[in-house]
Parts: structure tokens; C-alpha cells; sequence
């Protein structure tokens, strides 16, 4: 679900750099269109990411509307998988194993190495997903510029973990997530870090009736 949904579960984040070069503001639409989403409908690649326009997830070149929107820029990264069921990946391996013992019997064969069973296995997966059509998925990014906080459309531990490491290859900015650990952190001095760090949780229930 999106920010434009009803309700939606989102992570947020603060840049960590406090300077940030006025230079990049201009180069916003180049940063974002230098990752952007690549389509893999046509190959047999597992997954592919990057950045989309926020009104069109077709639009991975931004020529539909432009990321700005006041104060905010708002964009969507859009993650394709190819998910190829394992009951569909076991028949088609046994298929597989089986034609070829029955080609090495036929030579007098009769034993399979792991490396033939190896390359059997890749060549079939191959083959499932040059038939099968990536499923799309998108999850919206707000970056307020005035407060320099992120927010993500997401709360799912590793596609938080490729939108950072994407977001810092294209902005060359880190992102720090907004737990409540980074929260209060920001209202104490750097002396005082160790004494958050030396807090222990305070367990209110027993477990006794």
C-alpha cells in the first residue's frame, strides 16, 4: 500500500549528512534516471530494482511528472521478482534427471556426477524463468528536503536494506532509520550515547497469576 492509500505501514529515516551539497538539487532527475528501473520481461534475470515516477510505474525516465512536489520529492522503487513455485521446479528437475540417465545408460553411463546434477538443476531453472513473468511491486518514497527526513512505504526488513544501499549509491547520502534508539539519541549529547546504550528493558509482566 502507498502513501496515497487509506493507511499504510511505512519506515522512517533522517539523512545523517547535516550539509548537504546544493548541487545535488539539480541534479535530482539525473540521480534518479542513473537507477532507475531496468525491465527484465524480455530475459530470463531473476529480479530487477530501481526508481520509477511516482504517477506511473512505467515511467522509469520521469518524463510523465517530475519528482518535485513543493517541498517533498517523491518517487517509487520498483522491485520485479521472478518467483518460480518449488512443486514446478521438482517436476521439471525430475524430467530433467531422468532424460538424462536414460541418455547416459544408453552410452553405458552409469553414474552422475554433483557437478552434472549442478549445471542439470541451473539449466532447468533457466529455462522456468524465461517463462515466467516477473511479478511487479511497488513501494513509495517521500524525501522531505526541508527536514531532511525519508520515508518508505515499507516495513519489510530486507527491501528496507536494498532501499538504502540503493538510495546511497544514488544521492551519496546514508539514511539512519527513525527507531526510537535513533530518536532519543538525537536529544542527548554524543557523551550520553553509552548511558542509552547501557539501558535495560524494564519487564512489567511476571507471568505469575
Amino acid at each position: 500500500m502507498g502513501f496515497l492509500s487509506t493507511s499504510v505501514g511505512m519506515t522512517r529515516y533522517r539523512i545523517v549528512e547535516e550539509d548537504i551539497p546544493s548541487s545535488l538539487w539539480v541534479e535530482i532527475d539525473e540521480r534518479l534516471r542513473g537507477h532507475a528501473f531496468r525491465d527484465i520481461d524480455a530475459s530470463a534475470e531473476e529480479r530487477s530494482f530501481g526508481w520509477v515516477s511516482f504517477e506511473n510505474m512505467l515511467d522509469a525516465d520521469f518524463v510523465s511528472a517530475p519528482p518535485e512536489k513543493g517541498q517533498y520529492l517523491a518517487f517509487v522503487l520498483r522491485l520485479d521478482t521472478r518467483r518460480i513455485p518449488p512443486a514446478v521446479v521438482k517436476k521439471h528437475l525430475t524430467i530433467a534427471m531422468n532424460e538424462a540417465r536414460q541418455g547416459m545408460q544408453e552410452q553405458g553411463k552409469k553414474f552422475m556426477t554433483k557437478e552434472q546434477k549442478i549445471e542439470i538443476r541451473d539449466q532447468v531453472v533457466l529455462r522456468l524463468r524465461a517463462r515466467t513473468l516477473p511479478i511487479p511491486a511497488c513501494f513509495d518514497v517521500l524525501w522531505d528536503t526541508m527536514a531532511n527526513n525519508v520515508y518508505l512505504a515499507s516495513v519489510q526488513p530486507k527491501l528496507l536494506e536494498l532501499f538504502e544501499e540503493l538510495f546511497t549509491h544514488t544521492f551519496g547520502l546514508h539514511l539512519e532509520p527513525l527507531t526510537p534508539y535513533f530518536l532519543a539519541r538525537q536529544y542527548l549529547e554524543d557523551t550520553q550515547w553509552s548511558a542509552l546504550d547501557d539501558l535495560q528493558p524494564t519487564i512489567f509482566a511476571t507471568g505469575e497469576e
